[in-house]
């Protein structure tokens, strides 16, 4: 995948759809129906923005097939309504549905979340994705080594199926607050050997974040690369020198909050992870707002609490009266 990540978040998608309400109420549409699974979202998000009832429908990649699935009947003949998808890509989902609800004689616009470069069809509404590769809230596994290692086999026939989606959670984690106490800054600042050899003489926290270390892939730290030995012994020395580990290139990223963050948010993007522990809460907001897709978990060390947290820009049109 050589185009940039478009990141789409539910906040997002939800705006979009609100600011077509005036053309939904307009198109007076009998049903919204959603292709599961990706097209449910948006079909939800249709009917609390315009009223509209919804319905699924369920396709079949291989074979090709489509059958409705929902406990409400299908609209006559005639009647007008609304095919959501996340995306319309290459592949037959779209067209084959859109097929299937014309040969019993309903009208059918489309909405996609997105349409790209390599879409067979242009929707009636979508978000222009062209040069991106869209990424759906519901896709963020896609990240992953493991997903994009399960879905290439899939594709080839030689895999009947993915995994369940929680399957392929895989975290990132802090390490100063996350797996050992933090040295206050200011005793770096007095005295920055004695602050090391303190740091280095650190047992590890009794009580760890209660998720499967099994799933942490990666530790990814803002100390800097040249304390990489001295990491590295303490993290073998407690039994974590399994784990992968990411240090802070002081040339790319200096040592400020936001200077930390863009280096931690960055290498869980391309550590291929879906959720990131991190101790410090302005850091956990900024890697957030960088990284729109990622589970970003703020955890007091203290409290023994972690928190989900997600952040965007602030719209200086907000502070219109």
């Amino acid at each position: 995948m050589n185009k940039p990540v478009l990141p789409l978040t539910y906040e997002q998608l939800d705006h979009w759809i609100e600011s077509l309400q005036p053309a939904l109420l307009a198109g007076r549409f009998t049903l919204a129906i959603g292709i599961l699974r990706g097209g449910a979202p948006l079909a939800l998000m249709v009917s609390h923005a315009a009223g509209t009832p919804v319905a699924f429908l369920r396709y079949e990649r291989q074979s090709r097939t489509v059958a409705w699935d929902s406990t409400l009947p299908m609209p006559p003949a005639g009647s007008k309504v609304l095919l959501c998808e996340d995306i319309a890509g290459r592949g037959f989902t779209l067209v084959d549905c859109m097929a299937f609800l014309r040969q019993h004689g309903l009208d059918v616009k489309t909405l996609t979340g997105a349409v790209d470069d390599l879409s067979r069809i242009q929707p009636d509404y979508a978000i222009d994705a062209r040069g991106y590769f869209a990424l759906f809230p519901w896709e963020r596994q896609a990240y992953t080594e493991r997903y994009r290692d399960d879905w290439e086999r899939v594709e080839a026939g030689t895999a009947p199926a993915m995994a369940e989606d929680h399957e392929y959670t895989t975290y990132a984690i802090d390490l100063d607050g996350i797996l050992l106490p933090d040295v206050p800054l200011a005793r770096y600042d007095e005295d920055l050997a004695m602050a090391l050899a303190e740091r280095d003489a650190l047992q590890p926290f009794d009580v760890l974040p209660t998720i499967d270390l099994q799933r942490v892939r990666t530790i990814i730290t803002g100390r800097p690369e040249p304390d990489r030995a001295r990491t590295e012994a303490w993290l073998a020395r407690h039994g974590f020198g399994h784990m992968q580990l990411v240090m802070r290139a002081p040339g790319t990223h200096d040592e400020s909050p936001a200077g930390a963050a863009a280096h931690k948010a960055g290498a869980a993007l391309r550590g291929g992870v879906t959720h990131f522990l991190e101790s410090d809460p302005v850091q956990a907001l900024l890697i957030a707002q960088q990284a729109p897709l990622l589970r970003v978990i703020w955890w007091d060390a203290q409290t023994q609490t972690g928190m989900l947290v997600g952040a965007r820009a602030w719209d200086q049109a907000a502070r219109r009266h």
